[in-house]
C-alpha cells in the first residue's frame, strides 16, 4: 500500500507550505484506502487567507468588468477542456461513477457560462430628471470577501455555484470544502490561477469545524454561502447573522414523487431508480420518497424491483451503475436504517446489504434498497438517509399525497407524474417547495434560473446562481444628483420635494 500523500490548502495563488498540524483522512471509497492526509487550518490560517483576500478585493473590485470577463472565459475553456481530471478526481475521493462526476462538472461549467454575462447582469437602472434637472441612478458593488462551506456530495459543482458569481461581482472568495474530498476544489482554484485570476482572491482553507467558526466570526467576511444538513444550515444562519453577515444556507431535503394513476410506469420506474440511486442517494435533491396514489402501487413498485436487480453497484471506473458511499461512517449510518425501517413495521423488498459489488479491497458499499408500505411516522421517512433507500408511501388520492408532502418539514423538491395536464398545473401551485418537476424527477434549475428549496431547506432569502446569486453577492447603491445651477441657490429648510 502506498504512502498518503498529502492535500494541503491553496493561498495566495499556490499551495501552503506551511507545517501540516492537524490532519483528516481522505479514502478512496470504492476500496477503502487511505489515499492522503488533508491538512485542516487553524484559526489564525483562516485569519491570514481572509486579510489576503481582502488586501487583493481592494484592487479587483476597482477592475473593469472586462478584465473580469477576461478571466471569467479563460476559466470556462480551461475547465471545458479539463473536465474529465476533475471527474477523475471527485470518483477517486467521493466514489460516484465517473459519468455522474462528469455530468456533476458540467452542471457546474453552466454557472461559469451564466457568469460570463455578468455585464449585463450588474446594469443599473437611470431615471432623467427625476424631480428637476435632478437624475437618479442605481449601482450593484461588490461585498468584499465573502465565504463558501460546501459539502462533500458535490465537490465540484456546489463551489461552481457561487464562486464564478462573487467573482465575477468583484467579491473575493474563501473557500472551504468538505474534508473527505478536497481535491476537486483544489484543482479549480489552480485553474482559476491559469485564467489569469489575480492572486489571494480565491483562497481555498481545508479544515472542519474550527476553519468554518473562524469564517463566521470573522469581521471581515461580509456573506457566506453554505450547503449541507439542516442542523449544520441553521447553526451556520444563526451564527454569521448575528455578527450582521448575509447568509445563503442551503439545508437538508426529503424528497417525493407523486404519481398518479395515469402516469406511464415503465416512465415512473425509470425515474424512481435514476432520481433514488444516482450518486449512491447522495444528493440533495435525490428522490428518497415515492408516492404512490393507489391503485398504482403494486404495478410500479414490481417494475422498480426488476430494474433494481439489474443495477451493478461498485467501483466507480468500472462503468457501474452505482458507486460507494463516501465514508465508512456514512455507509454504516445508512446501513442503520434498513433494520429501523423493518422494526418500524415498512416491507424490506429490496436488501441493499445482501447485493454484489464490483470492488477490490474493503470499500464502502451500500447497493440499492426498496422500502415498501412505508408510514410517515417511520425513520426511514421523517430523516434525510442521504444514501441509496427508497421509500414507497401509498395514499388513497392526489389530495392525500400532496397533504403528505406539504406536512413535510423539508421543502427543497418535488415532483409528479402524470398524463393529466390539469393536475400538473394544480400541484406546481400548490406544492410547497421551492422546486418543481413535472414528469422530471430531479428539478435542479438551470445557471440562469435559481436553486433553493423552502421552509427547513434553506435559511435565507436568497437562492443560489441566477439572478439571485448576483444580487446575494452584490449590495445596490442609488445615486441622486443635480450639478450646480444658480436657479437652485438660496436656503430652504422645507423637505425636498419632487416637482
Amino acid at each position: 500500500m502506498s504512502q498518503p500523500q498529502r492535500i494541503t490548502h491553496f493561498i495566495d495563488g499556490r499551495p501552503w507550505t506551511g507545517p501540516a498540524g492537524r490532519t483528516g483522512p481522505v479514502h478512496n471509497p470504492a476500496t477503502g484506502e487511505l489515499t492522503a492526509r488533508v491538512d485542516l487550518a487553524s484559526a489564525a490560517l483562516v485569519d491570514a487567507a481572509v486579510t489576503s483576500a481582502e488586501t487583493a478585493w481592494r484592487e479587483w473590485r476597482a477592475q473593469s468588468l472586462a478584465k473580469r470577463v477576461r478571466v471569467l472565459f479563460a476559466f470556462r475553456e480551461l475547465l471545458n477542456a479539463r473536465k474529465r481530471e476533475i471527474a477523475a478526481l471527485i470518483t477517486a475521493e467521493h466514489g460516484k461513477v465517473l459519468s455522474d462526476a462528469l455530468g456533476e462538472v458540467t452542471r457546474g461549467l453552466e454557472v461559469a457560462e451564466f457568469a460570463c454575462g455578468i455585464p449585463q447582469l450588474l446594469k443599473g437602472d437611470y431615471a432623467e430628471n427625476a424631480s428637476t434637472r435632478v437624475d437618479v441612478h442605481s449601482v450593484r458593488q461588490s461585498l468584499g470577501v465573502v465565504a463558501v462551506i460546501s459539502p462533500f456530495n458535490f465537490p465540484a459543482m456546489v463551489p461552481m455555484w457561487f464562486v464564478p458569481i462573487a467573482l465575477a461581482c468583484g467579491n473575493a472568495v474563501v473557500l472551504k470544502p468538505s474534508e473527505k474530498d478536497p481535491s476537486a476544489a483544489l484543482a479549480l482554484a489552480a485553474l482559476w490561477k491559469e485564467a489569469g485570476l489575480p492572486d489571494g482572491l480565491l483562497q481555498v482553507v481545508n479544515g472542519d469545524k474550527e476553519a468554518v467558526d473562524a469564517l463566521l466570526h470573522h469581521g471581515l467576511v461580509k456573506a457566506v454561502s453554505f450547503v449541507g444538513s439542516t442542523p449544520i444550515a441553521r447553526y451556520v444562519y444563526e451564527q454569521a447573522t448575528a455578527r450582521g453577515k448575509r447568509v445563503q444556507a442551503l439545508g437538508g431535503a426529503k424528497n417525493h414523487m407523486l404519481v398518479l394513476p395515469d402516469a406511464d410506469p415503465d416512465l415512473v420506474a425509470d425515474a424512481a431508480i435514476n432520481a433514488g440511486f444516482g450518486s449512491a442517494g447522495e444528493r440533495c435533491m435525490a428522490i428518497s420518497v415515492l408516492v404512490a396514489v393507489e391503485p398504482v402501487a403494486d404495478e410500479v413498485v414490481g417494475r422498480i424491483v426488476e430494474r433494481m436487480r439489474r443495477l451493478r453497484t461498485g467501483d466507480g471506473t468500472r462503468d457501474c451503475d452505482m458507486g460507494p458511499l463516501v465514508t465508512r461512517e456514512h455507509r454504516d449510518k445508512v446501513a442503520s436504517y434498513l433494520d429501523a425501517g423493518v422494526k418500524a413495521g415498512a416491507t424490506l423488498l429490496v436488501d441493499g446489504r445482501e447485493g454484489a459489488v464490483d470492488a477490490d479491497g474493503d470499500g464502502f458499499f451500500l447497493a440499492p434498497t426498496l422500502f415498501d408500505h412505508v408510514g410517515t411516522e417511520m425513520p426511514v421517512y421523517t430523516d434525510e438517509i442521504f444514501g441509496p433507500v427508497l421509500c414507497v408511501v401509498r395514499v388513497p388520492s392526489y389530495d392525500d399525497g400532496l397533504a403528505l408532502i406539504n406536512a413535510n418539514p423539508y421543502g427543497n423538491g418535488a415532483a409528479i407524474y402524470t398524463n393529466d395536464g390539469g393536475a400538473a398545473r394544480r400541484f406546481q401551485d400548490e406544492v410547497e417547495v421551492g422546486m418543481v418537476g413535472i414528469n422530471v424527477p430531479i428539478p435542479v434549475p438551470v445557471s440562469y434560473f435559481s436553486f433553493g428549496g423552502w421552509k427547513n431547506s434553506l435559511f435565507g432569502d436568497t437562492h443560489a446562481h441566477g439572478t439571485e446569486g448576483v444580487h446575494f453577492f452584490t449590495r445596490g447603491k442609488v445615486v441622486t444628483s443635480r450639478w450646480a445651477d444658480p436657479s437652485h441657490g438660496g436656503i430652504d429648510l422645507g423637505f425636498p420635494q419632487n416637482g
